[in-house]
């Protein structure tokens, strides 16, 4: 009679205590301003393919990252709403997760995808304004001097 006594005790209590267990797997975003500027307490937004309630939601860590274990494959997107000295930023980006709920592939941002390409317009741009500059000083300078 005692003994089964002590195993209900037994039973009710582990029923109360908090288990984990470690996993090596899941899926990290890093959300940042600039290279040395993460995005740190920002509040976010996670969606599950074909999702309208968020799957999580919450804020990013002091490092910018967000981390998930996708449930299903398919296309996650996840909106961040970051606050920076210069107001509030947004941004929202597509994960794709495969089969095997690994990463298959993400969008990357319009800035980033052809900043190589933005930066080489710019500079050729640039220089081209520099030049017509000169040029047209040049011009009105020897316009005053025939005159003068």
């Amino acid at each position: 009679m005692i003994f089964l006594l002590i195993m209900c005790l037994a039973v009710s209590i582990e029923a109360h205590t908090v288990n984990y267990e470690i996993q090596q797997k899941g899926i990290a975003v890093k959300i940042f301003y600039g290279p040395n500027d993460p995005a740190s307490y920002s509040e976010y937004e996670l969606f599950g393919p074909e999702d309208k309630l968020p799957h999580q939601t919450g804020r990013t860590d002091k490092n910018g990252f967000v981390a998930f274990v996708p449930d299903r494959k398919g296309i996650w997107k996840i909106k961040v709403r970051g606050e920076s000295s210069h107001g509030f930023h947004g941004v929202t980006t597509e994960i794709t997760v495969n089969q095997a709920l690994d990463l298959e592939s993400f969008k990357k941002p319009l800035a980033a995808t052809y900043s190589k390409l933005i930066t080489g317009i710019s500079l050729i741009v640039g220089l081209f304004g520099i030049y017509a500059f000169i040029r047209s000083r040049k011009k009105i300078n020897s316009v005053i001097d025939l005159t003068g």
